[in-house]
């Protein structure tokens, strides 16, 4: 059950003075990375990569951070883009509603804002994908807005400084954002929103923090009393195992691929044809179903090509990829279907799953490719 100071004990609280902004200010100044969005105070490029960073890791967002400003430097340039060529620059960096999102703000700013990124907070938050982190963050950052932000680095920082256990929710966040905003510097509070950010993740970090390291080490009340390691409780995370049957169509040098329905999981993004293994089902049974299902069409002949694993959101999959061949063709015509060559495929936005069949099917190109140029 979460420890959260109730009203008395706030107020009997000192508040820490002064003295733990500029400590935490002064040790940003040194430390900091250096990241490419933190070299500009250009709204849209702080705001892609804000979205970005949710659910995924520096590391892995900077390679699509760049590639993006190449593909949409600016705003006008999202709003002109294709969805497909949207989704296909996400791909990899999953929670696609994001970049759905993004893409969707973009048109709405060029059609309502004529262009411009709002930089009042009413306005801002109300578009797509927007909450109140990415609106304070991208005002902060960007427009020097006062705005304190609350991210997972921030909130953990947070927790510890004032010793609030329990998991973090709701309730912990609003006494949280309301501590933060005491000690909110009237100059600079970009930097200090950084700073804090920096701090979680370089220092104050979910497992084996580095309390000796810490500038705030005297002001944090978990680690005078030895809680830092369990400040804030885990989250308990369970993901459901999942078993499926992917097809492998060929006709001619092309590949049969399929795309999502427009709402829903991976919405919008295209796959090769198959589903889920029902209990009681062998493989071949449960592939033999699918195709039926989805084609109308019966299995003449499949061949188990690879095994993969993947994840997403609470699902841990084990995908079965079959080479298939059908029992007639060519198959009932679908808007949502098409035959597609294994260059052409690139330019196809593809979930985990399906973006490594691709990856393995132009690997076994290439080498056929070499055995033939080699010759017997």
């Amino acid at each position: 059950m979460n420890r959260l100071p109730n009203r008395a004990e706030l107020m009997d609280r000192k508040e820490p003075d002064g003295s733990l902004p500029r400590k935490i200010g002064r040790w940003y100044r040194t430390h900091r990375r250096r990241l490419p969005w933190r070299e500009t105070k250009d709204p849209y490029k702080i705001w892609v990569s804000e979205v970005m960073l949710q659910q995924t890791t520096v590391n892995a967002v900077i390679p699509y951070y760049v590639r993006w400003l190449e593909l949409f430097p600016d705003i006008q340039a999202l709003a002109r883009a294709p969805l497909r060529r949207v989704l296909k620059a996400w791909e990899g960096l999953g929670y696609y509603q994001r970049a759905r999102n993004l893409h969707q703000a973009a048109r709405t700013i060029c059609r309502k804002h004529g262009g411009s990124i709002p930089a009042e907070f009413e306005e801002f938050i109300a578009l797509p994908g927007v909450g109140p982190y990415i609106a304070a963050a991208v005002l902060s950052l960007a427009f020097d807005k006062p705005y304190p932000v609350l991210d997972a680095n921030v909130r953990r920082v947070g927790m510890r400084l004032y010793g609030f256990q329990g998991k973090a929710n709701a309730r912990a966040d609003a006494v949280l954002l309301a501590r933060i905003r005491g000690i909110f510097p009237v100059e600079n509070g970009a930097d200090f929103n950084q700073a804090l950010m920096e701090l979680g993740a370089l220092i104050c970090r979910p497992k084996n923090p580095g309390c000796l390291l810490c500038p705030v080490q005297s002001f944090c009340r978990a680690y005078q009393s030895g809680e830092q390691e369990v400040i804030p409780a885990p989250k308990s995370r369970s993901f459901q195992q999942i078993e499926t049957v992917v097809g492998i169509i060929s006709d001619q040098g092309k590949y049969l691929i399929q795309q999502r329905p427009a709402q829903g999981l991976l919405a919008g993004l295209w796959e090769f044809p198959g589903g889920k293994r029902e209990k009681g089902e062998t493989l071949r049974e449960a592939l033999r179903r699918e195709i039926k299902e989805e084609l109308g069409v019966e299995v003449r002949r499949e061949r188990l090509l690879l095994k993969l694993r993947h994840a997403y959101t609470r699902f841990q999959v084990e995908l079965f990829v079959f080479e298939c061949e059908l029992d007639r063709s060519p198959l009932p015509r679908s808007p949502n279907r098409r035959w597609v060559g294994l260059r052409a495929l690139k330019r196809y936005p593809f979930p985990s799953g399906s973006a490594q069949i691709v990856r393995f099917l132009e690997d076994r190109d290439s080498e056929k490719q070499k055995r033939v140029s080699v010759g017997p």
